[in-house]
């Protein structure tokens, strides 16, 4: 399946616009995975579900132009950017509804998973991540891969083309900028 994904992406950098469709039920399994694992840590009611974050990131990738698809790896590199974007557009749906304000608090820690953002948090996290990945991008990509995408080390580090150690190292440097860089959001708010 693995060399399939790969020979799509070839036609699809070749001029073969059709082969996109082909790629869904190839990588829909997956693409639920990552949906499912970035859906428990969110809050408990949230109006996305897996299916529909899978659905909306696909209507994201499919709507890429310009795109040098290259690999597996690259697509799901790019998959966590247009899940992440999705949760952003998302909570800026929400919060163009509730027109509520409230304190940002976000920590990155190795429990992730466990964590609930509300909203603002979400956008907050946005806001830095920008500026991250004006500082250093592949930093930025890897805090939307664990964090966004919900991917593991070494998922992170195949999706980037990079080694593992490289993922801790970034990790570890993006979560400790990531958060004095909330805390001086914080600071700011109040």
């Amino acid at each position: 399946m693995t060399g399939h994904l790969t020979r799509i992406l070839a036609a699809l950098r070749a001029g073969d616009q059709d082969g996109f469709s082909a790629i869904f039920p190839l990588v829909y399994d997956e693409l639920r995975q990552m949906a499912r694992r970035r859906m428990r840590c969110e809050r408990p009611g949230h109006t996305l579900s897996p299916t529909a974050l899978v659905h909306e990131t696909y209507l994201k990738l499919a709507g890429l132009e310009r795109i040098e698809w290259r690999n597996r790896a690259q697509f799901f590199a790019l998959a966590a950017r247009a899940m992440r974007q999705v949760l952003v557009d998302h909570a800026l749906q929400r919060k163009a509804q509730k027109r509520g304000g409230g304190q940002v608090h976000v920590t990155l820690d190795e429990g992730v998973r466990g964590h609930t953002p509300p909203v603002e948090e979400i956008l907050a996290l946005d806001e830095v991540l920008r500026r991250l990945e004006g500082i250093d991008g592949r930093r930025e990509q890897v805090v939307v891969c664990r964090f966004f995408a919900g991917m593991d080390v070494e998922e992170t580090a195949a999706a980037l083309g990079v080694s593992k150690a490289t993922v801790k190292r970034d990790w570890s440097f993006a979560r400790a900028w990531l958060n004095r860089e909330l805390g001086r959001s914080r600071q700011e708010a109040r």
